[in-house]
């Protein structure tokens, strides 16, 4: 009697000190191998599985479930129960279904490339892509469509027949009527039948980003009145040391024995000491409402941003520090408790008009009121604020926002009402100017400067 030395399953006895055996069994390599592939399997067939199961329903549609269900349930019945109207309309179905399968040819024959003529506009700026299409495939493509998605929208761009590296070019208008950032592509091909039952799509990486920018009015530095601030240049604060010299005045004990004017102290025989007026660098802090309470519609928060823009634009290109803040999202049950505001990129008009392009309302936000407080905080150098805001906010709530900022410091609210009559007025210490159209601002503030 012989034994196979390449046994499948292998015994072995382990003696311990309790005078019991224990036994243990061990597969061989042959066995694992056959396991490994096994399960190798398994996954694979998963894999197919599920890529089969979102094939089809990435191809079949609404109306191409119908035409199963039709084929299936008319011939079935119809061929089970001899009912030739029913078998007719299945096999109709089938018919149909058959035919629109040619349809899904060559769906990812093209090769697509959108292209913009500008990254950045106006708004109510017009905006042309171009859309080219080429046929990459060895066979004619039949006619197709091209979806570009253009924000929340779709733009359809219908593709004929087009033979082996043949292209295809479209103008596609990209609507910029409201200020915002529109995300464009990736385009994305879409070929099916006629009837819609069977449908294939391909999509492309070319994603483009459009900032479409507030619309803006240029304001004069020599006509404002407001921005023409203190660039390095003498304030009415006198101070003990400046560069600015305003006057001399009698010694005080603790002056600096550096600011004595010796020419003047020898022909008063008392120590004079010289005065200054202080210099101050213009720094410009632009608050603007963002809340919905904060404005009655939504033309009245436009016409805010284009202000701020306006006013941001004239002193950035003046060389002043200009900040742009607004109230930070909170939460609101923390909405009393928490101040928060977020201060936009003002390094070039460019950076600044891209952050402005996707300013919204916010419905619990800090009100401006705080944000003009942690404004203040945190630029202690201010000379000039701006707040900017809507109808909805009444006298005492500009006031409080004003007090935010220190005694020298010239405030001037901004509020925007479209239905309002522009006019100037001066609220304690505080100027208020209300415009309903952009240009206004440009108009009064000239008038200010005059007055």
């Amino acid at each position: 009697m012989s034994f196979d030395t390449e046994s499948r399953l292998t015994r072995t006895s382990i003696a311990d000190g309790t005078g019991f055996a224990r036994t243990r069994f061990g597969t061989t390599g042959r066995t694992t191998a056959l396991a490994v592939r096994g399960v190798q399997s398994w996954r694979r067939m998963r894999r197919a599985t599920t890529s089969t199961l979102r094939w089809i329903s990435e191809t079949v549609t609404v109306a191409g479930w119908l035409v199963v269900s039709t084929a299936a349930v008319g011939l079935g019945t119809g061929l089970g129960f001899g009912l030739l109207e029913l078998a007719a309309a299945g096999a109709a179905a089938l018919v149909l279904l058959l035919l629109s399968i040619p349809f899904l040819f060559s769906a990812r024959a093209y090769e697509v490339s959108l292209r913009l003529e500008h990254d950045r506009v106006v708004a109510g700026s017009e905006v042309v892509g171009t859309l080219v299409v080429t046929n990459v495939g060895n066979a004619p493509a039949l006619p197709g469509r091209i979806d570009v998605p253009v924000g929340d929208g779709i733009v359809d761009v219908h593709v004929p027949l087009l033979r082996h590296d043949q292209t295809y070019t479209e103008q596609v208008l990209i609507p910029t009527r409201r200020r915002g950032i529109i995300t464009i592509g990736p385009a994305r091909t879409v070929r099916g039948d006629p009837l819609g039952i069977l449908k294939r799509e391909g999509t492309w990486d070319d994603v483009h980003t459009l900032y479409v920018h507030p619309v803006t009015t240029t304001l004069r530095s020599t006509t404002t009145g407001y921005i023409r601030d203190l660039e390095g240049s003498a304030s009415r604060t006198v101070v003990d040391a400046d560069f600015s010299f305003h006057a001399i005045r009698p010694y005080v004990a603790g002056d600096s024995q550096r600011q004595i004017h010796w020419k003047s102290t020898a022909k008063t025989g008392t120590l004079m000491v010289r005065q200054y007026e202080e210099t101050r660098r213009s720094r410009m802090i632009i608050a603007l409402a963002a809340g919905e309470d904060e404005f009655a519609s939504d033309d009245e928060f436009e016409l805010a941003v284009s202000a701020a823009a306006s006013l941001a634009l004239r002193g950035i290109r003046d060389g002043r520090d200009v900040d742009v803040v607004v109230g930070g999202e909170v939460p609101e049950f923390a909405r009393r408790r928490v101040r928060t505001i977020r201060e936009l990129t003002t390094v070039t008009t460019r950076t600044l008009l891209d952050d402005l392009s996707g300013l919204e309302r916010i419905e619990h936000v800090s009100p401006l009121r705080d944000a003009a407080s942690l404004a203040a905080e945190s630029h202690p150098d201010v000379s000039i604020a701006f707040l900017v805001c809507g109808s909805p906010l009444t006298p005492a709530q500009l006031q409080s926002a004003a007090l935010a900022f220190p005694a020298a410091v010239g405030v001037v609210a901004i509020v925007c009402s479209p239905a309002a009559e522009p006019g100037f007025r001066a609220l304690g210490n505080m100027s208020v100017v209300s415009i309903g159209l952009l240009d206004d601002l440009r108009q009064l503030l000239s008038r200010a400067a005059q007055t």
